[in-house]
């Protein structure tokens, strides 16, 4: 406990920065599941309940279910019932837009975890070399003295353990969101291929019908 306080009291001004980089950390990551926890949705509820609606092209009813669910997956669901009432043929191209939109949400903040978890090592590193310097400055002035050479040493690994701790966290939690966010992904692409198989659904029928048209026009 003495070795740890006489680092941050000695080397402060490098430690700093792993503060800050830890401080970042637990911000995000609060925020992060915060919001993750608001959107959470049970999409295997809600698939069976969207495709009753489109059964019978009740969009209407779609958008009632989208508003009723809320949170990120109710917005993109209200946004497909929008385009499917709109612009069937380019269903595909504007839902992977309004998805791609939902996604961003999603991430917003994580690239703060990846670089922190990337560079929160050097920054330790950094104060270990800083900190060997001052001890080999020392040791050319008092001379050769094995306890402050300890001391010095000891002092200088603190830095690198507490870059390798924040850089370990913030890497555990840019993981585990990223699994989340491919979730979500996962989800949106199901909303998608439901709503395209009535899409498909509409063109097959149409078809048939298309065709007898001419045939008789033909007679």
């Amino acid at each position: 406990m003495e070795l740890l306080w006489n680092s941050i009291k000695m080397d402060w001004p490098v430690l700093l920065p792993i503060l800050v980089c830890a401080l970042l950390v637990v911000q995000v990551v609060l925020q992060r599941m915060s919001v993750y926890n608001k959107n959470k949705r049970d999409i295997q509820l809600l698939i069976p309940r969207i495709q009753k609606e489109l059964a019978v092209n009740n969009l209407q009813g779609v958008q009632n279910i989208a508003i009723q669910c809320g949170g990120v997956v109710g917005e993109v669901v209200e946004e497909a019932a929008r385009i499917f009432a709109d612009q069937k043929s380019g269903f595909s191209r504007s839902f992977d837009i309004s998805a791609a939109l939902a996604v961003r949400k999603l991430e917003k903040h994580l690239t703060v975890l990846g670089t922190i978890g990337g560079v929160a090592p050097f920054l330790g590193l950094f104060g270990t070399v800083v900190r060997i310097l001052y001890t080999f400055q020392d040791l050319a002035v008092q001379g050769n003295q094995s306890a402050a050479v300890a001391m010095g040493i000891g002092s200088a690994l603190i830095a690198t353990a507490f870059g390798l701790i924040v850089a370990i966290i913030a890497v555990i939690f840019f993981n585990s969101f990223q699994s989340v966010v491919k979730h979500y992904e996962d989800d949106f692409q199901l909303i998608k291929l439901l709503f395209l198989s009535f899409v498909d659904s509409d063109e097959e029928v149409s078809a048939p019908v298309s065709a007898a048209s001419s045939t008789s026009s033909i007679k």
